[in-house]
């Protein structure tokens, strides 16, 4: 009776295959041989559980794909047909030109990140967002860390630690992730102290619960939720009026989280807050993200009073949340667009928000016909984008999506998101539909290209 564990190739003889030996070039001898290792010992405990032993045509299939699983870049882009501009599961905003081409610039040589050219001394890395911040907002002053939620735990530990913070229970709200306000609170060393209603809470609420152990008012921006109907909540000059009276220090803080510095109504969307909204109106810091509204890279973002940023600078805790050279070039070159007045222009968020209705249908109609040519079976229908990202809740933007009409949805939308360059598209009503407000202008080749390939598949 023949032995099937004879059957099995040496390490050495299934790694001298040639699909193998070419995909030792990409992943390294001793990756390939150590996969090699790991799958011969598991085919042989296949084998004692009384299943026959594969030939080696199998096992070097098998061997590919495991390198190919294990070894391959896992992060990749994405084509984003869904219509959702600020996607978080997406990376949020992608990068304008000018944020790319400065962040290759500072990481392929050294750059002055902590060194001062004029004086050949260290200089300070904040510097080079910091003005250009100031210059936006009218701030004093401010810092850049690595996310907002960041930049919101450093300003309360710093603000607060050990004493009490006065909040609306109507902004007790959990951002993304299941992370709540409360518990970034208590994670500070803050003491929360909840005033008003879920829909209403005044002047007055505030006032009542000042204490000497008050160390803020903390304003949270319901950026991902709305409270309609009998509802009532305290500007924030109200709340820096009341700080004012206050015998004791009392901080006003806002985090805006989104952190738009643009007026939203010009595009057919309610209003934002802007951050230069919450530096007027006398704020001591206002906290919000640089991979949302603003279209820069991953940051969180503080603005303020000169001598509050000073002290978060000298934290600690600062050092550990600082962001590198690419982060700060990025959003430096995207703080650029919106001081030569170009953002709508030059920053993919706003030229997606800009987008002209008439433009959006020209695109759909010629992916549609350019599919009926190739035998797809599509159709163009009015439609509705979102902002997303916690931004603008219950807000839409009219476009015209392109629908493949198929009973197979959910498999046309398994297959593109399979896909070598993966498509990530929506199900409305049963059909999966295209929106190109989120499509970028060079992917049409390959979206279209995608559809009929997944097409052909079903």
């Amino acid at each position: 009776m023949n032995n099937p564990y004879r059957q099995l190739p040496s390490i050495d003889r299934l790694i001298s295959h040639a699909e193998l030996v070419e995909a030792t070039h990409y992943f390294g001898h001793t990756s390939v041989r150590n996969a090699a290792r790991i799958l011969l010992e598991d085919t042989r405990d296949t084998i004692s559980s009384g299943k026959p032993a594969p030939d080696e045509n199998m096992l070097v299939a098998a061997l590919l794909q495991q390198l190919h699983d294990t070894l391959s870049p896992s992060l990749y882009p994405v084509i984003n047909g869904s219509g959702v501009i600020v996607h978080t599961n997406l990376g949020r905003a992608p990068l304008s030109a000018a944020a790319l081409d400065a962040m290759i610039a500072v990481a392929s040589g050294y750059s002055n990140l902590e060194y001062n050219l004029s004086s050949g001394k260290r200089g300070g890395r904040y510097t080079h967002a910091e003005r250009l911040l100031c210059e936006l907002t009218g701030a004093e002053a401010a810092l850049v860390v690595n996310n907002n939620a960041a930049a919101f735990t450093l300003l309360l530990r710093s603000v607060a630690a050990g004493k009490e913070v006065i909040v609306s229970r109507g902004e007790l709200v959990e951002i993304g992730g299941g992370f709540r306000i409360p518990d970034i609170l208590r994670q500070s060393g803050a003491e929360l102290v909840e005033v008003g209603t879920t829909n209403r809470t005044r002047v007055s609420d505030y006032e009542s619960a000042l204490s000497e152990e008050t160390a803020a008012f903390l304003k949270i921006h319901r950026s991902n939720f709305k409270i309609i109907g009998f509802t009532e909540s305290t500007p924030l000059s109200a709340l820096v009026e009341l700080a004012g009276t206050h015998a004791d220090s009392v901080a006003v803080l806002n985090d805006l989280g989104s952190g738009t510095l643009l007026d939203t109504r010009p595009f057919g969307l309610e209003y934002e807050p802007t951050v230069q909204d919450s530096v007027e109106a006398g704020t001591d810091a206002t906290t919000f993200s640089g991979d949302k509204l603003l279209g820069g890279p991953q940051a969180g973002v503080i603005v303020g009073n000169k001598a509050l940023i000073d002290d978060l600078k000298r934290q600690p805790l600062t050092r550990a949340l600082r962001v590198d050279k690419t982060t700060l070039a990025a959003l430096q070159a995207t703080l650029l667009a919106y001081l030569r007045g170009t953002a709508t222009q030059d920053i993919p968020v706003w030229q997606m928000i800009s987008a002209p209705l008439d433009a959006l249908a020209r695109r759909v109609q010629q992916w549609a016909e350019h599919l009926t040519q190739a035998g797809v079976a599509v159709e163009v229908r009015p439609g509705s984008s979102a902002v997303g990202g916690g931004s603008l809740p219950g807000q839409t933007l009219p476009t015209t999506l392109l629908a493949v009409l198929s009973d197979q949805e959910e498999q046309l939308s398994k297959h593109l998101r399979m896909l070598e360059t993966p498509v990530v598209a929506r199900i409305e009503e049963d059909t999966l539909v295209f929106d190109p407000r989120t499509v970028l202008p060079d992917q049409d080749v390959a979206l279209l290209r995608a559809i009929e390939m997944v097409w052909e598949q079903i």
